[in-house]
């Protein structure tokens, strides 16, 4: 399984969750290892539907509302899990403290979960809330 995390998340969040997951076998990578920083969702989103078995990992909501983000993602049939609006608001520990806690059920729900499904993680709350399909 792989993961792909984009710019709203911070590459030090997916450096350090690589040093604290080394002993599972996935791959986690940051939007700016692989594409120019200021590429769109639609080209990255697209480029890894034609690669396929990625997981997106986004700390921006907007792409599950705004028409063309949202179009590119669900044409992708890749799983994808969102932060929840505030997440950006939130300061630096408080978002790494949120993404640590969330991991390891980010992990078992992209195990199961059906290619293309979309999920909401909450700020505050006990679970995530699906959002497509």
């Amino acid at each position: 399984m792989r993961f792909f995390f984009d710019n709203c998340v911070s590459v030090r969040f997916v450096q350090a969750l690589r040093i604290l997951a080394q002993i599972q076998e996935y791959e986690l990578i940051h939007l700016t290892e692989r594409f120019a920083a200021n590429t769109t969702d639609e080209e990255w989103i697209r480029s890894l539907a034609n690669d396929g078995d990625w997981v997106i990992i986004s700390g921006d909501p907007r792409i599950s509302r705004g028409q063309a983000q949202r179009k590119a993602w669900q044409e992708s049939g890749l799983t994808a899990f969102f932060f929840a609006d505030g997440w950006a608001s939130k300061g630096f520990w408080k978002q790494a403290e949120s993404l640590v806690h969330w991991w390891p059920q980010i992990v078992l729900k992209a195990r199961d979960a059906t290619p293309g499904t979309g999920y909401l993680i909450p700020w505050n709350g006990k679970g995530f809330k699906q959002i497509y399909p």
